[in-house]
């Protein structure tokens, strides 16, 4: 009887427990089933919510693929025409970075071509340039470079540098050999008296691909969160009413709905981070559940803004408007290619109301630096301020609220005032009708 009781009594419990999860688990399916035939029926919404930041992201891999720039064009304007001045040549030209593509008898011819776009820079070797340096008068070598490509700029300065040093440390090794009772070895000490080796102790292959992608797809993933939040809230508004879709319990309405999404989101996150460490196979030094949690947390504040963009008007056209330019200029704020510490007060405040400029500290310090999970996730409380436009979102929803109750009133009475006029009118025609019987 004891035995029979007590599988009994654990099936009755069992019972209860799936009686009391079934409601939760239904309100939860039919909110997905809600929210995926919304997103369904808005081939935009569906396009921006799958394959078009896919097609991004793809398409900002694909044009810095390459990662290190190689052979870039630029020309010599060769005034001397000698052995020495073509083994300089051939200096330049031995760079992986630069590629002499052209030769030119004038700077003039140079410049037009630089101007064209042709070349990206060109050296000019003087006249007199053997006898200058047999003399040691030290001739001059003129480099000219289009600045206005500032990282071009950059590569080909460095490289035509590197390029000058090697020459005239060959100048030197054979003016020590010159003078006999030297081997090379001493000759080149002599020549080189300081050496320097040089380490890059991150992204050691200078690879542009690490140093920009990494940086732009978090950026577009920003965008990708508010936009699409903005999208999501004006189908869900299109669809049911503001007034039918949050009038009961805001707060929890409006989570619901937006939970399927913060899933959607974070996948991507986690998605573009498994490419990067995963398949490029870029260093990570750190912790991955650290930067997934700064990811969800990032999530969740480019959501708040999306709210807060598209409640401030109800307008879905002005609310693009503001999330474009709060989110458009992110990655010039972001502290990778221009340093933090070197921008404006009014730079910084801004950088600090972007959520991605929180989360690429983050990456950069799990992916190069290796630092504690403990200290990213401490920098990250700093994100907690996002709070402040929550509060401003339900602000925003109960009064938007107030007013569709007030304009539901408004047009009952309305009604109603229009229903009293036509009434009494029919009176006095029946009336008349009997006096006129009478």
């Amino acid at each position: 009887m004891s035995a029979n009781f007590q599988p009994r009594g654990s099936q009755s419990r069992g019972l209860q427990s799936k009686g009391s999860q079934s409601p939760e688990h239904h309100r939860v399916k039919s909110t997905l089933l809600r929210q995926w035939a919304i997103v369904r029926k808005d081939k935009w919404l569906l396009s921006c919510l799958t394959w078009i930041p896919l097609l991004l992201a793809a398409s900002i891999w694909l044009i810095f693929s390459q990662g290190i720039a190689r052979d870039l064009p630029v020309a010599v304007v060769d005034l001397e025409h000698s052995q020495i001045s073509q083994q300089f040549t051939r200096l330049v030209d031995a760079s992986p970075t630069l590629q002499v593509s052209q030769k030119y008898s004038s700077a003039s011819e140079a410049a037009k071509a630089m101007i064209e776009r042709d070349i990206y820079g060109y050296v000019v070797i003087p006249r007199h340039f053997d006898r200058d340096i047999y003399l040691g008068l030290n001739p001059q070598v003129s480099v000219f470079y289009n600045s206005q490509f500032i990282l071009i700029g950059k590569l080909v300065n460095s490289a035509l540098l590197q390029a000058q040093g090697t020459f005239n440390a060959q100048l030197e090794v054979v003016k020590q050999l010159s003078h006999g009772d030297t081997t090379v070895q001493s000759a080149l000490g002599q020549a080189v008296t300081v050496q320097s080796q040089i380490t890059p102790l991150f992204n050691k292959n200078t690879s542009y691909a690490q140093f920009l992608v990494s940086a732009v797809i978090p950026a577009l993933w920003q965008i990708m969160i508010v936009v699409g939040t903005i999208l999501v809230l004006t189908a869900n508004v299109r669809a049911r009413g503001l007034k039918a879709w949050l009038s009961n319990s805001p707060i929890k309405s409006l989570a619901s709905t937006l939970t399927p999404y913060v899933a959607l989101f974070l996948a991507f996150g986690v998605a573009f981070s498994f490419w990067f460490y995963g398949l490029l196979d870029w260093p990570f030094n750190g912790s991955f559940m650290a930067l997934t949690i700064a990811q969800l947390l990032t999530v969740i504040s480019c959501i708040i803004m999306g709210c807060l963009f598209f409640f401030l008007t109800l307008d879905p056209a002005r609310a693009m408007s503001f999330a474009g330019a709060f989110t458009a200029p992110s990655f010039a704020f972001m502290g990778i290619t221009f340093p933090v510490t070197d921008m404006n007060t009014a730079a910084q405040v801004w950088r600090s109301l972007l959520p991605v400029s929180h989360y690429i500290e983050v990456q950069t310090a799990q992916s190069s630096y290796g630092v504690s999970a403990a200290h990213s996730l401490i920098s990250l409380t700093s994100m907690l301020w996002y709070a402040v436009p929550a509060f401003v979102v339900v602000m925003l929803i109960k009064k938007h609220l107030a007013q569709a109750e007030l304009s539901a009133k408004a047009a009952i009475s309305a009604k109603a005032a229009l229903s009293a006029k036509t009434t009494p009118s029919t009176q006095p025609e029946a009336s008349e009708q009997q006096g006129v019987k009478q």
